[in-house]
Parts: C-alpha cells; sequence; structure tokens
C-alpha cells in the first residue's frame, strides 16, 4: 500500500483525571468515525495517578484500600492488556480510520507502523531503544502488570520494557494508546493491586524492576514532559510523512467527554463490571 503524506490533527492535553482521559481518547475515536475530524495524535498526562486496567482485566485485581488512601483513581480502558500506574509519563494516544494507511491491515501490521515512529521518538531523545516481534512460543501472561507481559514489536532498552502499548478498533476506526515512563519508582503500582502475600507483592515488584524501565534509569537524568512531547511531534511527523497541526477539542468532543465521563468511566458499571 503506498503511503502519501497527510495532515493529522495534534492535540497535547493538560494532566487530567482518568475517567476523563479515557473519555477523551474515546471521544476522538467517535468524531473521527463520523468524518468530523481528522486522525489525531494526542498526547497527555495524568494528574492524580490512576491505575488503569485493560478492557477484559477482572476489578479483583486492584487494591481498592490502597488506592483510596494514597488519594490515586481508577479506570477501566477500552482497550486490551493489563494493568498500569499512570504517573510521571507521557501518555499517547494515535485515533484514526482503519483505512488510513498507517493504520490499516492487521492489529500487528498497525503496530509496526506506529512503532517506527515511537522508536524515532525515543532515539531523539538519545535512547537506545529498539523493537521486536513478539516471539510466537512465548507462553500466555497471566501477571497482572502491564509492563511485566511481553506484546507485539514490544519497545524495549537493554532487554527492559520502555513503552507499553494497546490497541482497540472499533467500527472502521482504531485508538492505540501507550504509555512512556519518563522517571519514579515503577515498583509503586504493585501497592495498587491485590497479591496473596506481601511476599508474592514483593516479588512481582522485582520483576518488574528486571523486566521494565525508565527514562530517567536508561539516561540517568530527568526528561521533561515537554521535551519528550517535541521528540514524539517530531518522529511521527518524520516516520510517518504526516504533518501535525496544532488544534483542539472541538465544543462537540467537550460535550462528549463530558458524557461519557459521567455515565461510563467514572461509573462502577463500567470500572467493575469483570
Amino acid at each position: 500500500m503506498t503511503i502519501q503524506p497527510t495532515t493529522w490533527r495534534l492535540i497535547k492535553t493538560a494532566p487530567a483525571f482518568g475517567a476523563w482521559n479515557m473519555a477523551v481518547d474515546e471521544t476522538i475515536l467517535e468524531s473521527i468515525g463520523r468524518g468530523d475530524t481528522p486522525p489525531t495524535l494526542r498526547m497527555y498526562a495524568w494528574d492524580p495517578p490512576c491505575l488503569s486496567i485493560g478492557y477484559a482485566q477482572s476489578i479483583k485485581d486492584a487494591d481498592f484500600q490502597t488506592i483510596r488512601a494514597r488519594g490515586w483513581h481508577l479506570v477501566r480502558r477500552l482497550t486490551g492488556g493489563r494493568a498500569i500506574l499512570h504517573t510521571d509519563e507521557l501518555t499517547y494516544s494515535v485515533i484514526g480510520s482503519a483505512k488510513e494507511p498507517r493504520l490499516a491491515g492487521s492489529v500487528i501490521d498497525s503496530y509496526e507502523r506506529l512503532s517506527r515512529a515511537l522508536l524515532h521518538a525515543l532515539h531523539l531523545l538519545a535512547l537506545p531503544a529498539q523493537a521486536l516481534p513478539k516471539k510466537n512460543d512465548q507462553p500466555k501472561s497471566v501477571e497482572p502488570i502491564c509492563f511485566e507481559v511481553p506484546s507485539h514489536y514490544e519497545i524495549t532498552v537493554a532487554g527492559k520494557k520502555l513503552i507499553g502499548s494497546a490497541q482497540a478498533r472499533k467500527k472502521t476506526n482504531v485508538l492505540q494508546h501507550g504509555t512512556l515512563p519518563l522517571y519514579g519508582d515503577l515498583t509503586r503500582i504493585t501497592h495498587a493491586l491485590t497479591f496473596p502475600s506481601e511476599a508474592e507483592r514483593e516479588q512481582a515488584a522485582q520483576r518488574l524492576l528486571a523486566r521494565a524501565t525508565t527514562v530517567e534509569a536508561v539516561l540517568q537524568r530527568a526528561i521533561p514532559w515537554e521535551q519528550a512531547a517535541a521528540a514524539f511531534e517530531q518522529a511521527f511527523a518524520q516516520t510517518l510523512d504526516i504533518q501535525l497541526e496544532p488544534g483542539e477539542l472541538t465544543p462537540a468532543e467537550l460535550g462528549r467527554a463530558e458524557e461519557l465521563v459521567n455515565k461510563k468511566y467514572a461509573h462502577s458499571d463500567w470500572n467493575e463490571r469483570i
């Protein structure tokens, strides 16, 4: 398939609570499905920290008592995968039609194309990252933490996972979002999850440190969110041959996002349905 230059919308939203962030991603997905807006690259952050669980993940994995005690939030994603504690990170979402050549084909096809842009962004930040296809002989993981679970075209540095991504397809449209941990203690997520014993919680924390990393841990210095976002913007434009036009959510999108917060993402019927 020939890929011609095109224009996408670029949105950078202020740090927001988890239900709002997930509502906005779904709102843009719907808007693009109606043909109201162009394909969109969105970059955002979370405030307060939020545990997001995958579409089909059991709510029993979440430790509500600790989450509430620490002032964190919880939300269920539209995408699959396992749990992520969103804090001290850059989150991206790519949303467009399945007919858009950069998103067309199978899930793996689109993962591979987008991973090129993600890799370029990391290389711009001087991170020696690589992306490799998932090995077919890898056993299916039952671990509750996203960064412990291998994925297709997983982006790693020195064998440790650096970006975790997930994808959803709704009718004829595609949403892929993912997270780049910039700094901080990755093992904090173990306190937001349930374990049979404290010994097993500690074992999960040690496995996570062995399998995942942050930008700061690799570079031995912190990278500001704005610098990481600028690298993503440059990399997506250059690698995927797109012109990114800065934009905002439309009034219709803002209204729909608020509706989805109230009726879905901040509601127990969605978050605790499994």
